[in-house]
């Protein structure tokens, strides 16, 4: 159960053993440490999300070309190297002979940021060039990377001494080697190679854009997910316990954006990332609409039909298209979408482990995942 974070490729691939998220994620401790406490059981949607200070919905104006979405994540990088502020960034590059895969890279000047923006699909030693980037005697550090990537640096953030460390988070669960995304692409056109963007937006909607262009939306319940393979989405994905990057300064996703980005400042060094943007960045309160709890009991019964694979849905082919007109009217929307999908993911994390790897359910399922679960019948057992 490796994601392949890029410990393992440094001098000391031991350190795996006590910074993976995969074999005994410490959140508690790690939360405190980083953000100064624990989650506060008086603010309820810190069960979901972890510690924050604050949550919007945000945008740039005006947007950063090529961006994901308005560009807010590249932008906070940009102007911590325009301002001094670190020395590089650590993030992630599109491979020269292809768009889709990520590699690692260390941006030590603003206008390098332009050519990092937009999403990858696929695994990355990005930590591997934390020891590089030491050596070549950059002390103010920023990172953008996914949770595992996260996790692990922040198990080894003490040790690394880095003189300033900034984290910049994205939300992720749901990953895939950059070969099988290609195998997704090419069930959602008949030419994807001519797909330069795909985003999993919050009205349940997948959009894609192409050379050209053209763009193209497609619903979430019209996606050909039956053709794909059992695993296409690795254990370590669907066991995944840190939807939202809990361990990040700040956190910069869509789930809960309703059309915008969804922004946690989670501590005072997020809060110094977020004033860099000055009047570019545009906030807005956050909205909530709908109701999650049947939408959550749904997918857990499709996740424990599905034997391990992806969750199946038993829907007919006709009645699709109404469903799916429905559901970003109906649906759970804003804050309520994000808290549908963690709950979602809680459950499957547990179903997984339990069907696959139940030894490890006591060691890698954290307090609080076990509380997002219990109103669904799913409790702790003997020796978990």
């Amino acid at each position: 159960m490796c994601t392949d974070c890029g410990i393992s490729r440094t001098a000391t691939p031991k350190d795996c053993g006590t910074a993976c998220q995969f074999i005994k994620p410490d959140y508690a401790n790690l939360e405190t440490r980083v953000h100064g406490r624990a989650r506060d059981p008086e603010r309820p949607d810190e069960l979901f999300f972890g510690p924050f200070k604050a949550m919007y919905r945000a945008r740039l104006n005006p947007a950063s070309p090529g961006a994901q979405w308005t560009g807010i994540t590249s932008r906070i990088a940009e102007r911590l190297l325009e301002t001094g502020a670190v020395d590089a960034v650590l993030t992630m590059a599109p491979d020269p002979d292809d768009r889709w895969k990520p590699v690692p890279v260390l941006v030590t000047r603003a206008e390098g940021m332009a050519a990092v923006r937009g999403m990858r699909m696929g695994y990355a030693p990005l930590l591997a060039m934390l020891e590089p980037a030491a050596a070549a005697g950059h002390r103010r550090l920023a990172v953008i990377g996914i949770p595992c990537q996260v996790h692990a640096l922040r198990a080894l953030e003490a040790k690394l001494g880095f003189e300033r460390l900034y984290v910049i988070g994205t939300p992720c669960s749901d990953n895939t080697t950059t070969v099988r995304f290609h195998e997704f692409l090419a069930l959602l056109a008949d030419d994807p190679a001519t797909i330069t963007y795909l985003e999993f937006c919050a009205d349940y909607h997948v959009e894609l854009r192409f050379v050209g262009g053209a763009v193209k939306r497609i619903p979430f319940l019209m996606l050909p997910l039956s053709t794909l393979p059992p695993d296409f989405f690795p254990l370590t994905c669907r066991t995944c316990v840190d939807y939202s990057n809990v361990l990040a300064d700040v956190t910069v996703g869509y789930m809960a954006g309703e059309g915008d980005q969804w922004l946690i400042v989670r501590n005072e060094r997020g809060q110094e990332l977020i004033d860099l943007l000055g009047a570019e960045l545009v906030t807005r309160p956050l909205g909530s609409k709908g109701k999650r709890a049947g939408a959550v009991k749904g997918y857990i019964a499709n996740v424990e039909r599905a034997a391990g694979g992806l969750p199946l849905q038993k829907m007919p082919d006709w009645v699709r298209p109404i469903v799916a007109w429905l559901m970003p009217r109906t649906g759970p929307r804003g804050l309520e979408f994000a808290r549908t999908r963690l709950e979602m993911k809680a459950a499957e994390t547990i179903i997984h482990l339990r069907r696959e790897r139940p030894r490890r359910v006591k060691s890698m399922v954290p307090p609080h995942i076990w509380a997002l679960v219990e109103k669904y019948g799913i409790v702790r057992g003997a020796g978990e």
